[in-house]
């Protein structure tokens, strides 16, 4: 990869179906058989914390290979204010393209880009080995916790990173995942109907 071969722009809406097919090939089989996060990227675009702002798509030689989003969410604090933070994701990579920086590069890029914005802090759940490379650590060690995880849990797919320094400082509570990331089997089953078939397996190292 060199950063003359691809480019990041917004997402439009004639975007949308290959984004989603991108999606579903990206994390099929990956986490459970098949897969939900076509579809939830799906019903995310009609949700009232989507920012179409960071709502972007890599391009390679005219072909999308990838994509990252934003959604605004919060922390409620255990002083009982209410932080605003983004969340994001999932990002996907077309399977014949990852692990060749391309997903560290859309990411890196959509976070600049939420910094400019005037976002305070990014808080999603991810994999220490790749997010770690772009800034992210555990989201305990700012004193947030995951919603509905119980004491002692492991907590280490809870990432976090400030994109204003201090943002987070003082700071402990709760992260609340936006409720647009929660979808039905039904519905997935039925979403996914509307394209090509493909074979579900489970696999070791899926965690559902």
């Amino acid at each position: 990869m060199n950063k003359k071969d691809y480019i990041i722009r917004l997402e439009e809406k004639k975007d949308y179906r290959e984004v989603e097919n991108l999606v579903r090939e990206s994390f099929w089989n990956v986490f459970r058989p098949g897969c939900s996060e076509h579809y939830v990227i799906h019903v995310l675009r009609d949700d009232p914390a989507f920012i179409p702002e960071l709502d972007f798509v890599m391009e390679k030689d005219g072909i999308l290979i990838g994509q990252n989003m934003f959604m605004r969410t919060i922390i409620e604090a255990d002083d009982g204010r209410v932080i605003d933070v983004l969340t994001m994701g999932p990002i996907g990579i077309t399977p014949g393209l990852k692990r060749r920086g391309y997903g560290k590069a859309i990411l890196d890029y959509s976070l600049e880009k939420a910094t400019k914005m005037g976002f305070g802090a990014v808080l999603f759940e991810g994999n220490i080995d790749f997010y770690g490379k772009s800034g992210f650590d555990y989201a305990n060690k700012f004193g947030i916790r995951y919603h509905d995880l119980p004491d002692g849990a492991d907590a280490s797919f809870f990432l976090g990173k400030e994109l204003i320094p201090g943002y987070l400082d003082g700071i402990t509570g709760v992260y609340q995942t936006p409720t647009g990331y929660y979808v039905s089997d039904e519905d997935v089953e039925e979403f996914d109907k509307l394209f090509p078939p493909k074979e579900k397996l489970k696999l070791p190292g899926q965690i559902f």
